[in-house]
């Protein structure tokens, strides 16, 4: 467990998997943590209720991340409510599965948008209170698709990419004033996402796996505890995989 204690976090798509055990995970270290969520009311409840039940603090905003206005006042509200913000972690995502020449135009403008523009306008509202007070920390998520591609995944892939190179050009910008920018790459986790897979193609995944198991959102939570905590004051600009070893 690290020290969050008087930190501020702001986690969104924080209402179940991933994002709910990155949000216990820092609330674990006595951070508050405020979790954004698109529109599940009672799992962001939840959470909250999982993130004070370790000793956090937590409160749940409800907004649309595909909205630049939006995301500029849930960052506003959150500094002004709490006198600063310490803690980004970009989560909030959506995969829209379908071969290229059968993708709508639709859903290529839903994933660029919750995927890889939303980090934009977050990280942009974060940045000028970050450095202000000189001293911050941005992690964003990514994918193992985005570093190796897969089928059937070309937009997903392409904004889990986008991500990656928008993480290291944003660590060159804000070094200067002690704000750290990192990404974390999942491989295949077990939440709702990779359980509703049919089970022949779960098994073929599976063997893709060096460690031969799928991994938890914990263990993905935990890394990005670290590159939050003061514990990584020298890391920014890197790229941590959580994939069991599918990619080396």
């Amino acid at each position: 467990m690290f020290d969050f204690k008087g930190k501020i976090a702001f986690v969104t798509g924080g209402s179940r998997g991933i994002g709910r055990a990155i949000a216990v995970e820092l609330g674990r270290g006595g951070a508050t943590v405020v979790i954004g969520y698109a529109g599940n009311d009672e799992a962001a409840r939840e959470t909250c209720r999982l993130v004070e039940s370790v000793g956090g603090r937590a409160e749940a905003k409800r907004f649309d991340v595909a909205d630049a206005e939006a995301c500029q006042a849930a960052i506003d509200e959150t500094v002004k409510a709490h006198g600063g913000l310490h803690i980004l972690v970009n989560n909030a995502g959506v995969a829209i599965d379908q071969l290229l020449l059968r993708l709508k135009d639709e859903d290529l403008e839903r994933q660029f948008a919750i995927n890889l523009k939303a980090a934009f306008y977050l990280c942009r509202a974060a940045a000028r209170p970050m450095m202000k007070q000189r001293q911050g920390c941005i992690v964003n998520l990514g994918s193992v698709v985005g570093e190796m591609g897969n089928v059937g995944q070309t937009a997903y892939a392409a904004t889990k990419a986008g991500l990656m190179g928008f993480t290291k050009s944003l660590a060159r910008e804000l070094a200067s004033r002690n704000v750290r920018v990192n990404l974390v790459s999942p491989g295949f986790i077990d939440t709702d996402m990779t359980r509703d897979l049919p089970e022949e193609a779960r098994a073929k995944m599976l063997e893709s796996i060096p460690l031969g198991r799928m991994g938890t959102p914990e263990e993905v939570a935990s890394v990005v505890a670290f590159l939050a905590s003061d514990a990584a004051s020298y890391v920014t600009g890197e790229v941590i995989r959580v994939n069991g070893g599918m990619l080396m």
